[in-house]
């Protein structure tokens, strides 16, 4: 039975990925750490904005977190204007309001980014929940996010269904009991799968609320019960 649906945000609300990685990318030229493409996809990894600042710039404090977290954040904004949404999503979303079914993010960024983000594509009274990275200790692949998603939905892990582009997003939906469905951006179908999606989607065009509900019934893990209109791998 599906009770509740929680989406990731960049790259599963939004096509923001190479905001984000102009971002992070121009923030860390003018601080004077200079990364290589390669190095940069570690941002797309679904990963609490404190870890990435941690991992680019070694152990830092609690005020240097939130003084270059604030300074990457102003850059994402000017490097995001003309964001947009992954297509199909918009359409998903009122189908699950119709249908009754609950919906939120839980997402590894700031509250003020999110809050930011989901304004500018007219998002931001659409979900019953909203989980930032703010909000948990550890950030993804751990699963507290989803747990406090479930908790604050009021559902249980097994009936819910999460829908991520992340490696790390994947394992921390599975490991908090959720169904995952991958959304194959920056990641390969493979990957998504052997983290642990048991279906991956290119978008959302076409995808109905009869086609989640079929997924979160399923028994088999890769049976699809998707038409072969979709575009699944």
């Amino acid at each position: 039975m599906l009770s509740a649906v929680i989406f990731d945000m960049d790259g599963v609300i939004i096509d923001s990925h190479p905001a984000h990685r102009a971002a992070w990318r121009t923030f860390l030229r003018e601080i004077g750490r200079k990364v290589t493409e390669t190095e940069l996809d570690f941002v797309l990894d679904g990963r609490k904005r404190s870890e990435i600042l941690r991992h680019f710039l070694g152990e830092l404090s609690e005020d240097e977190i939130r003084e270059y977290g604030d300074r990457k954040d102003e850059f994402f904004k000017k490097a995001a204007l003309n964001v947009e949404v992954i297509p199909g999503v918009l359409e998903l979303i009122a189908s699950l309001h119709d249908g009754g079914i609950p919906t939120a993010v839980a997402t590894s960024a700031s509250e003020s980014r999110c809050r930011h983000v989901l304004e500018q594509v007219h998002l931001a009274d659409k979900f019953s929940v909203i989980v930032t990275g703010n909000e948990v200790s550890q950030g993804k692949p751990d699963p507290a996010i989803y747990h406090l998603a479930c908790q604050r939905l009021r559902v249980a892990p097994s009936h819910g269904l999460a829908v991520e582009d992340a490696i790390s997003g994947i394992r921390a939906a599975r490991s908090a009991g959720l169904t995952c469905i991958g959304v194959a951006g920056h990641q390969s179908p493979e990957l998504l799968r052997e983290a642990g999606a048991c279906h991956v989607i290119q978008d959302f065009l076409g995808l109905s609320l009869s086609e989640l509900r079929a997924l979160a019934g399923s028994a088999l893990p890769h049976s699809s019960p998707f038409p072969r209109a979709l575009t699944v791998f």
